[in-house]
Order: C-alpha cells, then sequence, then structure tokens
C-alpha cells in the first residue's frame, strides 16, 4: 500500500495507534508506539530520535569514544524515516500496524551508522551493475524455561533448556512443545516471515529456521524481525529465547549463514549457475566467491561482531576457523550449492545468529561485488575434505580485538563501507572489546579465588 492508502486503512480500521523500529548497530531494534496523527504527520519530515541510539552499546551504556553523537555533541535529535513497503501487523499483539524504519535522509546523505542504510547503498550499487541480489539467513537459537527474572536470580548459571539432549531433526522433540513450535511457524508467516523450514538442531533446547530467499533488502528485514519476533512469541510461552552465538562452551555454537545469489534484473535467470562447468558456477559466481574470500580478514567484525562470536569459530564445532571453500562442505567457510539452476547459490558460513543482518548481509555482498568489479579470479583451490585442516590460505582471527583491528587499518573495509561508517563500526567493537577486558569472569573465580 502507498501513504495514502495506509492512511485512509487506518481511518477505517479506526486505528489509533502503530508502532515502528530500526536496528541499531548491534541490530539489535529500537522502536516506540505512536498516535495515528503523530504516524500520519511525520511520513513526509520523518521522527526525531534521540541519537544516543548510536552512541551507546546493547547495555545501554554510553560509549565515550563515539565521534558521531556524545556528551559533546548533547545527544541530538537524527531524523527517522518510516518505510511503507514493510508494512505489517503483528498477530500477536492485537495486530498493531508495525513498520521498520532507518536513518536514509531525503537528500541521500545517510547517517553512517545506520545499518540498513548501508545495506540500501550496497544494494543501489549492486543494482546499477544490472544485478538482482537474492539473499535468506538461516538461525540457530537455543530456547529456555526461563524468564528474564528467573536468569538474574540464577545469575545466568544452571539454566534449564526447553528440552534434554541432543536431538537434532527430531520430531519427537517439537512434539513436546508443539504449541510453541506451531505459534512459530504460523504466527511469523502471519508476520510476513516465511519459514522455508523449522527443525531441532543438535542441542538441548536448539531450534533452527530458515527463512525463504528474496531480495536482499526484503531478507535483511524479515532476519531482524525473526529474532525479536522469536523472544516475544516464546515469552508467551514461558520460553526465553537467546541468539548469542556460543552460550555453553560444551555444546555447538548458533550459526546464522547467509545464502546469496545473483539474478538478471527480471529474475529469469540464475547468474551464478552455469551448467557446463564442473562446479556448475559461472565466472561471475567465481568471481563473487573470490571477493568474498579476498575481503574476508577485512570485514570479519561484520560478521562476528561481539567477544562471544569468536566461541562459537573453533575447530569441530560446524563453525569454521579458515578462509576455505569447497562444494557442499561444511566445514569451510564457503559453502557452493549447486543442486539445480534455480538453488545455485553460495553460503557464507562465517555469521553466527548473534550477528545484524543488515551488516552481515551488506558484508557479503559488498565483497562480493569488489570481485566481480575487478573480476577476481577463484585462484584459491576448492577444499578436499576437512577444512579444519586446511589453512595454506589464511585462518580466520580468533577474536574481536584482532580482527576489530585489522578492520580498522584495512584500505579495503573503507572503499566497501566509506570512512564514516567504518570509523564508527570498528570503535563501537573496540569498545566492546574494552568491556570484556575490565571484567572478571567465572572462569577467573573458579581457576584463581582460592590456590593464587
Amino acid at each position: 500500500m502507498d501513504e495514502q492508502q495506509i492512511i485512509t486503512w487506518l481511518k477505517e480500521k479506526n486505528i489509533d495507534k502503530i508502532k515502528f523500529a530500526f536496528a541499531d548497530i548491534d541490530g539489535v531494534l529500537r522502536g516506540k508506539v505512536i498516535h495515528h496523527k503523530k504516524f500520519a504527520d511525520g511520513l513526509q519530515k520523518g521522527y526525531g530520535f534521540c541519537d544516543v541510539v548510536f552512541g551507546w552499546d546493547s547495555s545501554d551504556v554510553c560509549n565515550n569514544n563515539i565521534e558521531l553523537t556524545g556528551w559533546h555533541t548533547g545527544y541530538p535529535d537524527q531524523i527517522c524515516r518510516i518505510d511503507l513497503s514493510t508494512f505489517r501487523t503483528i498477530p500477536w499483539q492485537d495486530n498493531i500496524p508495525f513498520f521498520l524504519a532507518d536513518f536514509s535522509k531525503a537528500d541521500g546523505n545517510d547517517l553512517p551508522a545506520c545499518p540498513r542504510s548501508l545495506l540500501k547503498r550496497i544494494t543501489k550499487d549492486c543494482e546499477s551493475l544490472g544485478f538482482y541480489p537474492e539473499f535468506a539467513q538461516e538461525f540457530e537459537w537455543f530456547n529456555f524455561r526461563e524468564t528474564p527474572q528467573s536468569l538474574q536470580e540464577k545469575s545466568f548459571t544452571n539454566l534449564e533448556t526447553l528440552t534434554p539432549g541432543m536431538f537434532g531433526y527430531s520430531l519427537l522433540r517439537t512434539s513436546e512443545n508443539s504449541d510453541f513450535y506451531y505459534d512459530l511457524f504460523n504466527l511469523l508467516m502471519q508476520f510476513g516471515i516465511p519459514l522455508e523450514g523449522l527443525h531441532t538442531e543438535t542441542g538441548p533446547g536448539v531450534y533452527e529456521a530458515a527463512i525463504l530467499h528474496d531480495h536482499v533488502i526484503e531478507a535483511a528485514d524479515r532476519a531482524v524481525l525473526l529474532k525479536t519476533a522469536i523472544k516475544e512469541i516464546a515469552y508467551r510461552h514461558g520460553i526465553m529465547a537467546t541468539f548469542m552465538a556460543k552460550w555453553n562452551e560444551n555444546l555447538p555454537g548458533c550459526g546464522g549463514h547467509v545464502h546469496q545469489s545473483l539474478w538478471n534484473k527480471d529474475k529469469t535467470e540464475n547468474l551464478f549457475y552455469k551448467a557446463d562447468d564442473a562446479n556448475k558456477m559461472s565466472d561471475l559466481h567465481k568471481h563473487y566467491l573470490a571477493g568474498q574470500l579476498y575481503c574476508l580478514p577485512h570485514i570479519l567484525p561484520m560478521y562476528a561482531p561481539t567477544i562471544n562470536s569468536y566461541k562459537r569459530l573453533v575447530e569441530g564445532a560446524w563453525a569454521p576457523t579458515t578462509i576455505t571453500w569447497a562444494v557442499e562442505n561444511r566445514t569451510t567457510a564457503f559453502r557452493v550449492i549447486n543442486t539445480s539452476p534455480a538453488y545455485t547459490r553460495l553460503e557464507t558460513r562465517i555469521p553466527g545468529s548473534d550477528t545484524n543482518p543488515y551488516l552481515a548481509m551488506a558484508a557479503a555482498l559488498a565483497s562480493g561485488l569488489y570481485g566481480v568489479k575487478n573480476k577476481l579470479s577463484l585462484d584459491i583451490p576448492a577444499t578436499a575434505g576437512n577444512g579444519y585442516h586446511d589453512t595454506k590460505n589464511g585462518v580466520i582471527p580468533s577474536n574481536l580485538l584482532d580482527a576489530a583491528n585489522m578492520m580498522k587499518d584495512s584500505k579495503i573495509a573503507r572503499e566497501l563501507f566509506g570512512e564514516g561508517f567504518v570509523n564508527h563500526f570498528v570503535t563501537t567493537r573496540l569498545w566492546e572489546c574494552k568491556q570484556f577486558a575490565k571484567s572478571v569472569t567465572d572462569w577467573e573465580l573458579k581457576r584463581y579465588f582460592e590456590i593464587i
């Protein structure tokens, strides 16, 4: 619906409020409920939002190293604009109208810190080259029989998972909680997030959801909304969901793999497919993959943005540790899937479920296009066998500090995303490292408290 149709619909339905939100640098949805008059009045000029939302971290602690905003600027408002194409209603909240927003300004000069605006700019670049970017993200997450209050009371220890045992692809385990399970599938569908599949993964209380593929902006919108939607639906069942990359050292981590392909403008031909190639890969596909391989060390924090992300990227835990690729190999960083012309695609396996989908997809698309524009050849041979042992092209940095400093000094990152974004994003990642460095962990207490 266009603007007038939406205004008319609100009047006909006698709706007096709407909800809207945007994703901050960590992918956390920030938003509010507003009166229908304020909604209508702001459609042209936007809505003021205190820019502290880009000046604090995921715990609302103000980052005193940010240049964009801070006490030195007085935390003014920035103008946030609703994207009417994202209109949907929330079925588990009395069908209140909902919209996504971003900080893309009317004159085209975006707020550098806005993740959705960044993806929109890269998508525009992609489409100017004659490509239609088709993307999807899949998520794994753990479910617990806990509440926010019980987590605090237990100090995040001795948590009760939704189900016990390691039951990947189990019909039995989902039937045990069928009301929750089918609520996820059905309510997400009603909310405009159609799932390709939903099943248990290996681990106690862990599920995986694959979202149907679509244009990259819609794919990222769906992925951002899915995480919050699942948490809200879980609350209704007395369940808590976490998208941490690795919540327990003895269990597998949670992936957030990104699937992608480039099509012609009218979306009638998958440009990644070539029937007479040994791997069914077109030259475009090879250039795109070569770009991702080449750029990976320069942009890793966009795929692995937290301290915890790197606890997942360990050998033998279904997450990559080396800069590798192969056809249908889940031990490599990049997996080529070539089962048919329509479904030939690249799976970028580095991202965990803790990623900001806008940034993960922006990183994948921009680095792939870097390979296309520079006609990078796919000189790295496909890995045969165990990708964890194929280290000849390098390994993925093992911690956020090293990865962030590498991105900070990278000319490639600045070429792909611009000075403003890189400066802001890297500063937020180094802030994360600083907050962790000064904390005293349970590991330290258990190891040193008595014996030292």
